[in-house]
């Protein structure tokens, strides 16, 4: 069996909603160059934020 990580040592990231940091999960090891948020909510009111404020500013 695989020795346990500390949640100290994985890598993490910093969501483009909400500014907050947020660590690896196994789930996203094959994806985790395209993980961009932290929550599906945030991934909702991210991609509705940028794409509303480019939009908004042309």
């Amino acid at each position: 069996m695989a020795r346990m990580r500390k949640k100290a040592d994985l890598p993490t990231k910093l969501c483009r909603a909400c500014g907050r940091p947020f660590a690896w999960r196994r789930k996203w090891a094959r994806d985790w160059d395209r993980v961009l948020y932290c929550s599906d909510s945030c991934r909702a009111t991210g991609a509705g934020a940028t794409s509303g404020a480019k939009k908004g500013t042309s």
